[in-house]
């Protein structure tokens, strides 16, 4: 007998190799008609993989995140079979899930394929997926599956196999179709109700551009038909609200061949709006006991070396700068620590100035691939609002809980109220892959563990998701279409303090490794810009947003009024502008519409008169005659709702 430990605490002896599935139906007959998977010891696995030794388990539906990438995981192999079957001779590349569906990316060869192809493709997903064709896990060893690829002759398959080793190597078969793949997969494929196929695109052979492109064919599936459906209903909102076109509509951001791709421009409104963002941090920052600090943007390549990033970045950097010196060489920085590090470094300390807390709005480059480009979500340059908090092991629980006030002052502000918390933590059964002590990693797990208990914020506990260096804290936002973003992220790092051998002179006058925290509330300037345009459509928080109030005059006789109305406003430190144009009042109120003003003032002859204006509310209408005093105090208590500094 083995020992199982569910979510909710409770115990359960069964027989070793009982499946997961197995244990659903022990528990109830309808739950295992929905178990999609299981996660085991934080391992994902198939539903029908037996469990042999005692674990914590976890039963995946379409529920859970999980369960959906397993299923679109399945999907992917399902259209693959489909278009085997249409498309004979075809070969495979990879075909994972994705955070909406999966893809696969697929020589066609001669075959000619468009979006044309799609609903006869999707007709034979669904006819294969009423099937309910089994997923079948087989080991095989390198030879055997060398042999089989070799003679369906597949040579990307046969490339990835080159890559493994003997005992590592399985197949997965369902109906007509058998691929090289780790899994896990959906029991069969009659949970599969619903199929669409989404977009085709080209996609070099493992990203590398001197290698051929193949197709890459996305797509989606569900359970249920009228998911599929208010699925496609959502993605028509996202278009309406994409950031792209709304930052070209509201004159935010540009992007120029001229200066390069992946390279935003932000317009005089869009700098306007990301500096707010920026004041407003560095304030919350000040008032916390952080001290600003600037880093170049280039570095010599032996800081990178010594902190690492030179070996994960290398490939994704732009060509190193050389200089007159002969072997020296500058890279614009991939990321702001190695700098932090430095100026810790630069003078000795002692136990009694922890912690110490370095920000800076630092840019740093990545030079993407083209394709993976995508507005201000994926750019090659962009602005970390990094900070790294130098600390001892016994201060790190208190540092994290201001942290997380930081992050949800922040997301406060800017309306971000649907948020997930994730605590990633170390993989139990695989300690070599981490680095410093048991007894550091213990009490920085408790400390996260301990925070996010005392405040009640249900954090979500993910074991083998901790980085190398420590374990973190991730802040997922979900916009206001459902869609779930990692903006916010605290992470714990023993490994920086020890390359660039930091130290601080304790208690004890004896020197001590600090502790270093990686702290982002926005993560990039950028990608928050973006993901704030699409969450309120580009209405933003009246706070931020960079016109407040439009004025606007019915006739050029009241130009002088609308005016002495700007001076007042500026007063009270409101942005408005005055619309002059010669158009009449009804348009003028619709194109202030359009660009999502939030309040137009209205003044002619009587609120001349009375020293009023009349006020209007963006998607509301009309609030009335007010005086410049009450309508200030309008905006004020609107803004103080959001932001308290």
């Amino acid at each position: 007998m083995i020992n199982i430990t569910l979510p909710d605490g409770s115990h359960k002896q069964v027989p070793k190799g009982t499946t997961a599935l197995e244990l659903a139906q022990q528990i109830s007959e309808g739950l295992s008609r929905n178990v999609l998977s299981a996660k085991v010891n934080g391992k994902v696995i198939d539903a029908m993989r037996p469990i042999n030794e005692d674990a914590n388990v976890q039963l995946l539906t379409w529920n859970d995140t999980d369960g959906k990438a397993t299923m679109w995981h399945s999907s992917a192999h399902l259209m693959a079979e489909a278009i085997e079957l249409l498309y004979p001779g075809v070969k495979f590349g990879i075909g994972p899930d994705i955070e909406n569906g999966f893809y696969y990316d697929i020589d066609f060869g001669d075959y000619e394929i468009s979006d044309k192809d799609f609903p006869k493709i999707e007709k034979k997903m669904l006819d294969l997926a009423r099937e309910k064709q089994v997923y079948k896990r087989k080991e095989v060893s390198k030879a055997e599956a060398h042999d089989y690829f070799a003679k369906k002759g597949d040579e990307y398959k046969l490339e990835l196999i080159s890559d493994l080793n003997d005992g590592e190597i399985t197949f997965y078969e369902s109906g007509h179709f058998t691929d090289l793949c780790r899994g896990p997969h959906i029991p069969n494929t009659g949970f599969i109700k619903a199929a669409k196929l989404m977009k085709v695109a080209g996609a070099y052979w493992r990203g590398d551009e001197k290698r051929k492109q193949l197709t890459r064919i996305y797509g989606i599936t569900f359970p249920k038909q009228k998911e599929l459906t208010e699925y496609l209903e959502l993605l028509e909102e996202a278009k309406k609200r994409d950031h792209r076109l709304l930052g070209k509509e509201l004159e935010l951001f540009t992007f120029s061949q001229n200066v390069g791709s992946g390279l935003p421009l932000w317009l005089p409104k869009g700098a306007q709006l990301r500096e707010r963002l920026e004041q407003y941090l560095k304030t919350v920052q000040k008032n916390a006991g952080y001290e600003s600090v600037i880093t170049p943007h280039i570095g010599n390549v032996n800081l990178y070396k010594t902190s690492g990033h030179y070996q994960k970045y290398g490939e994704e950097s732009f060509r190193p700068i050389t200089t007159p010196v002969e072997g020296e060489e500058f890279f614009l920085k991939p990321m702001n620590c190695p700098h932090h590090c430095e100026i810790y470094k630069a003078a000795p300390h002692s136990y009694r100035e922890l912690p110490l807390r370095y920000a800076e709005f630092g840019t740093v480059y990545r030079y993407e691939q083209s394709g993976e480009l995508h507005g201000l979500t994926r750019v090659r340059g962009f602005t970390q609002d990094d900070a790294h908090i130098f600390c001892t092991p016994d201060q790190i629980k208190g540092e994290f809980n201001g942290v997380i006030d930081i992050i949800q002052q922040i997301f406060k502000a800017v309306n971000f109220t649907d948020v997930i918390i994730q605590i990633s933590l170390r993989d139990p059964n695989n300690p070599q892959k981490y680095i410093g002590s048991d007894e550091n990693w213990e009490k920085a797990e408790s400390a996260i563990k301990e925070v996010a208990e005392e405040r009640g914020l249900n954090a979500v506990i993910e074991y083998g998701e901790a980085a190398f260096y420590g374990p973190k804290m991730d802040f997922m936002v979900r916009d206001a279409l459902g869609r779930k973003w990692q903006l916010g992220t605290i992470q714990v790092d023993y490994n920086l303090p020890e390359r660039f051998d930091l130290t601080y002179i304790g208690a004890d006058n004896e020197k001590h490794r600090p502790v270093m925290i990686h702290r982002a509330p926005f993560g990039s300037m950028e990608r928050f810009v973006a993901v704030l345009i699409e969450h309120c459509g580009g209405n933003f928080p009246l706070w931020l947003t960079p016109t407040q109030a439009m004025i606007l005059p019915i006739s050029e006789k009241y130009q002088e009024y609308a005016e002495k109305v700007l001076t007042l406003l500026k007063k009270y430190d409101i942005r408005a502008q005055i619309d002059d144009r010669s158009e009449k009042t009804g348009k003028k109120i619709r194109d202030a519409e359009l660009k999502k003003v939030p309040f137009m003032l209205i003044v002619g002859e009587k609120e001349e008169a009375d020293g009023t204006v009349s006020v209007r509310k963006h998607q509301e209408g009309d609030l009335g005659t007010k005086s410049i005093e009450d309508f200030a105090q309008i905006i004020n208590q609107e803004i103080k709702k959001l932001i308290n500094l």
